[in-house]
């Protein structure tokens, strides 16, 4: 106890008042005895004491200043983000709790900075090593980040952060140029190094720093797409089969039947043969028609592109098919298989129809672009869900109770063919829109 009022401020500062009040007493009684008057004893005493005071002052304020010039000079440290700096303790009690106050809060913002640099570090380590594209950019269109994959995707492996991301696609695929430039999810083909890859594309808006920012990644689909078509192709072996033993089974059994009537000898059997010939005619003429279905998705003829007019060709399509046509329609032709183009305009037109949208909502749209022509087919339905924005472009894959997965897979084989892709993307405020490209 005694100890701990030793090293009090206040016990300093209270002996140091008491050790003043005796001094002055006994200055001031001495030079009253010296000169005889008290007034000029106490002018006196308060003469020769005042330095002696002001040292004393000086001498007791001395841990008050020292111990706030240093956590004066600390706090600047932690503005500057400088975590290092620690005070010694000093003798006072007082003093001494606000500098363990001090060094405690110091302590733990280094605590914290080196688990949020274990944090940052562990993430951009993962960043970096996936490989997933990712992009980071401001409202001006500057790159903020860009991991490895991004680096290599866009730049050939150099440091892309600063640079504008405008100037970064000038070099880049016509095909990557324009799933950045456009808007929402899509998905899109391109050439890596000599191969043909599909690629899809994602972006998110949120603010940082109160500053509105997008994150884009790209994430690379083609040893997805290959299993997936690899498991597709296990499942058309499967339909196949089971549809020819579904009509080749109950043939069978009626030619044995027919076999048997025929026999007998029984007039009555004449009709029953009928019956049995008119149920097999009709189980062939199922699987001409089922058999015919695929083999025009795999014996696709050759385009013939003739010169098109843009406003007969939409006239001639909205005859078959109703639909908005929206914003201007380029006057100068284009070169493409009309009836081709047609059967795929058809089909987007018929899904679109069939997404739930209004009717009113299922828009054309026709953009002359400088390397050809862009045909949009949008609606405000249900929009593609993920599984069906990745695979909604391989064959067999339907989100239909009674589909048969080639219509997407058809339109893209045919629009491949005229040297273009197809593209699809859900829109924002709802609704898919499926693009076309064409030369």
């Amino acid at each position: 106890m005694i100890g701990r009022l030793r090293g009090s401020l206040t016990w300093r500062m209270g002996l140091a008042l008491a050790l003043m009040a005796v001094l002055a007493t006994a200055l001031s009684a001495a030079a009253t005895r010296w000169v005889g008057s008290a007034a000029l004893g106490l002018a006196l005493a308060l003469a020769a004491g005042l330095p002696v005071l002001l040292w004393l002052a000086v001498r007791s304020a001395r841990p008050w200043r020292q111990t706030i010039a240093a956590v004066s000079g600390g706090i600047e440290s932690l503005r500057d983000h400088d975590f290092s700096v620690s005070i010694a303790s000093p003798r006072p009690q007082e003093l001494r709790e606000l500098v363990e106050a001090y060094n405690s809060l110091g302590a733990l913002l280094r605590r914290e900075r080196f688990d949020i640099y274990q944090r940052e570090l562990l993430l951009d380590t993962v960043l970096q090593t996936t490989p997933l594209a990712l992009l980071l950019t401001n409202d001006s269109g500057r790159v903020v980040y860009g991991n490895i994959a991004a680096r290599q995707l866009l730049n050939g492996g150099r440091r892309i952060e600063g640079a504008e991301l405008a100037a970064l696609l000038a070099e880049r695929p016509a095909a990557l140029r324009e799933a950045l430039e456009a808007e929402g999810d899509t998905l899109f083909t391109m050439e890596v190094s000599g191969e043909r890859e599909v690629f899809h594309l994602s972006r998110r808006s949120f603010l940082l720093h109160a500053q509105p920012h997008q994150l884009i990644l790209l994430k690379q689909l083609t040893r997805e797409l290959s299993a997936q078509e690899v498991a597709v192709w296990k499942k058309v072996i499967r339909v196949i089969a089971h549809e020819l033993n579904n009509s080749l089974a109950p043939i069978s059994s009626l030619v044995h039947s027919g076999k048997l009537l025929s026999g007998t000898g029984d007039p009555a059997a004449g009709t029953q043969l009928e019956r049995i010939f008119a149920t097999i005619g009709e189980r062939a003429a199922h699987l001409a028609t089922f058999i015919d279905g695929y083999a025009r998705f795999a014996k696709l003829p050759k385009p013939r592109p003739v010169p098109v007019a843009w406003p007969a060709f939409l006239e001639r399509l909205a005859a078959a098919v109703p639909f908005r046509i929206e914003g201007p329609v380029p006057r100068h032709e284009a070169s493409f298989d009309v009836g081709q183009l047609e059967q795929v305009m058809i089909n987007l037109l018929k899904n679109a129809a069939e997404s739930g949208s209004p009717p009113e909502a299922v828009t054309v749209s026709v953009r002359a672009r400088p390397q050809g022509f862009v045909l949009e087919v949008a609606d405000r339905g249900s929009g593609f869900g993920e599984q069906a924005l990745r695979d909604a472009l391989l064959p067999f894959f339907s989100t239909k109770p009674t589909g048969t997965g080639l219509g997407l897979t058809l339109c893209r084989e045919i629009i491949e063919a005229h040297g273009g892709r197809l593209g699809l993307a859900n829109r924002p405020g709802g609704g898919a829109v499926v693009s076309i490209h064409l030369p």
